[in-house]
């Protein structure tokens, strides 16, 4: 049986791309308003495809899950790479920035991202990209010296989840908290200029996270 991910490679109709196009973006829609727990049928609908179209492409919903996962796997590490080829040490920030760009457009899927998105040789090109891009800011001196790869790592763990609970109440919350971020450790001062949560802002992300934690 062909898998979704090799059909998904091969070039496609213009009728096909335009489907699958429809497809996608209806299901990073509705994933980041209502979960993954959404039914295919409320994608298809949203699509404007028939089930058919739909299940041609993907089996049922862990290969259309799959499938964005891999998409963001794939986005995360040319990111990285587009960092890499940014002059001095710029690129730390900028891929940080494009991180957190790139997970509020998709937040549905960001926890089966972080958790076993990603094969173990992406995982090392990907801490290979950060070691090199840490090192560039340490060479250049405008991070701190104590700064080490993992915990960068653990700043983008960090940015995931601020994007988790605030993509749909405010959605730019993840850049001041990223500001705040950088200003820590960076060794040069830095304003932070994006507007804080507001209270009743952080009390509904609070209440979203408690109703995702309590639900089976």
């Amino acid at each position: 049986m062909t898998s979704p991910r090799a059909t998904a490679a091969r070039p496609l109709r213009a009728d096909a791309a335009r489907n699958l196009e429809r497809v996608v973006g209806a299901a990073t829609e509705l994933f980041a308003e209502q979960g993954l727990e959404v039914r295919v049928e409320d994608i298809a609908t949203r699509a404007g495809v028939g089930m058919g179209t739909l299940y041609r492409r993907f089996p049922n919903k862990d290969a259309l899950i799959a499938f964005l996962v891999d998409e963001l796997v794939t986005s995360t590490l040319e990111l990285g790479n587009r960092a890499l080829a940014e002059p001095g040490d710029a690129g730390l920030e900028s891929f940080l920035v494009g991180m957190g760009e790139m997970q509020v457009a998709n937040p549905g899927c960001l926890t089966r991202l972080w958790r076993g998105g990603f094969s173990p040789e992406q995982r090392e090109e990907l801490r290979a990209i950060l070691r090199r891009l840490v090192g560039r800011a340490h060479a250049a001196g405008s991070l701190r010296p104590e700064i080490t790869t993992t915990d960068v790592s653990v700043l983008l763990w960090s940015l995931q989840q601020i994007v988790t609970m605030t993509a749909n109440v405010a959605p730019n919350a993840w850049r001041r908290h990223l500001e705040i971020l950088l200003a820590g450790i960076s060794t040069r001062p830095r304003a932070i200029t994006h507007q804080p949560l507001s209270q009743r802002e952080l009390t509904i992300a609070i209440d979203g996270l408690n109703a995702s934690l309590a639900s089976p």
